[in-house]
């Protein structure tokens, strides 16, 4: 009986989560002394636009990996979103058609990639690779070697704005996301639906799960991510290139 009920317990003290825990104190601990500006509070903030559009887009994928696909399309959908967006400035477009342009662009990749897979049966590593020449080759296309430039000062607000002193507006953003998929994966039907099929999708056929539907809905989620971080890292860039987000796909 004991051993029952310590198992939980030792299981938690090493899991995979309290490693990481314990990973990121162990390097803020060395950098704080390596550094007496590491602590500093901008400093930190400064640190966080580093990760929060990789870790927005990494939400969704980690569903999409769990339902046993992959999308490896996400940092050409961001190039092409980001693209758009920056057609759309150059025709005189405001703030709030730029994020709306950005986020449609990536929903509608995502989509499209979805309907590849869940319609044709085709293998989702071979879709996005083959997507992820399209997305980021029509962006080449649109604008060579060119940067496009002149975003509103307001755009500037969700790369580079602060809310509450020095948490910035990416992070706060980032946090309120993993809530939401942390509450969806764990707390209802649906992410216990992705996990069924991750484990047996054709037993969860068989039980009436949509498997295909969940998982374009999935595919449609990847690249919605995908659409804001595009929005984010223009914003904090303020400028648009075909090469922009590259090697995303594998960070």
């Amino acid at each position: 009986m004991p051993d029952r009920l310590d198992k939980p317990l030792s299981s938690a003290i090493f899991s995979w989560e309290a490693l990481l825990i314990v990973i990121a104190v162990v390097i803020f601990a060395v950098n704080s002394f390596a550094s007496p500006y590491f602590l500093d509070p901008w400093s930190l903030s400064d640190l966080t636009f580093n990760f929060t559009e990789k870790g927005l887009i990494a939400l969704a994928m980690a569903l999409l990996i769990i339902s046993g696909e992959i999308d490896l399309s996400v940092a050409a959908i961001v190039a092409l979103a980001s693209t758009m967006m920056g057609m759309a400035v150059q025709a005189g477009a405001g703030t709030p058609v730029l994020v709306a342009i950005g986020i449609a662009v990536g929903l509608a990749c995502g989509a499209f990639n979805g309907l590849l897979v869940t319609r044709l049966g085709l293998p989702s590593i071979v879709v996005t690779i083959g997507t992820m020449s399209l997305f980021r080759g029509i962006a080449f296309i649109i604008l060579g070697d060119q940067a496009y430039k002149g975003y509103p000062e307001s755009f500037a607000f969700f790369g580079q704005g602060y809310v509450w002193w020095v948490f910035s507006f990416e992070l706060a953003l980032f946090l309120v996301a993993a809530l939401i998929y942390w509450f969806v994966l764990h707390r209802t039907s649906f992410g216990r639906r992705v996990f069924a099929i991750g484990n047996n999708p054709v037993a969860c056929q068989f039980s009436g799960v949509r498997v295909d539907r969940i998982k374009f809905i999935l595919f449609c989620l990847t690249g919605l991510m995908s659409g804001i971080a595009s929005v984010l890292i223009t914003s904090r860039l303020g400028s648009t290139r075909p090469s922009i987000a590259q090697g995303y796909e594998l960070e």
